[in-house]
């Protein structure tokens, strides 16, 4: 049976800071809307304090993340064990993504020395903080970070007006059509 915690403690700091990879789930409001699941790697996750997160957003492919956190702000983060004692780490609260252009991005983006630009930051408040075993969970051997995503965003991105151009012009929008930016 699961266990519902007030906030994070040392303990699931500590679990959280092992995991090479977490999930995170976001959807609309729409019924018809699709729910986004996504795999994040990298040196991408800090814990502010014991009810506030973040995770680095170096984009991808698609924008549902943000769209959905702007329509909504619903938000889980699930960290897995792939090795070690069972347990999965579910993370629920309210999202909202800090870009660019928002003032609190430079210091934000400096919690990830690895990093000189992303698209955002997405800063979550938890409102629940759960965990349960992970018995199904397969024990995986992590071999290392695949390197693509972060070499696109160091030599194809030169500053963060390319960075801009790019996600307004192709990633201005969720698959259901949500804007991730105010249009």
């Amino acid at each position: 049976m699961g266990k519902t915690f007030e906030r994070l403690d040392e303990k699931l700091i500590s679990f959280i800071e092992k995991q090479p990879m977490f999930f995170v789930a976001t959807a609309p409001l729409s019924a018809d809307g699709h729910v986004n699941v996504s795999p994040k790697g990298y040196d991408s996750f800090r814990v502010i304090d014991d009810m506030t997160v973040a995770w680095l957003d170096l984009g991808g492919s698609g924008i549902e993340t943000m769209a959905h956190l702007k329509e909504n702000g619903r938000i889980t983060i699930m960290f897995c064990a792939f090795e070690g004692a069972p347990n999965i780490l579910r993370l629920y609260g309210k999202g909202e993504t800090v870009t660019f252009d928002d003032q609190r991005f430079p210091e934000l983006l400096a919690l990830f020395p690895d990093f000189k630009k992303a698209r955002s930051i997405v800063l979550v408040k938890l409102e629940r903080i759960q965990d349960s075993c992970g018995w199904s969970v397969p024990f995986m051997d992590f071999k290392g970070e695949r390197d693509q995503l972060k070499r696109t965003w160091d030599h194809r991105y030169e500053t963060m007006d390319d960075v801009e151009g790019f996600i307004r012009q192709r990633n201005a929008r969720s698959i259901d059509g949500l804007p991730a930016f105010e249009d």
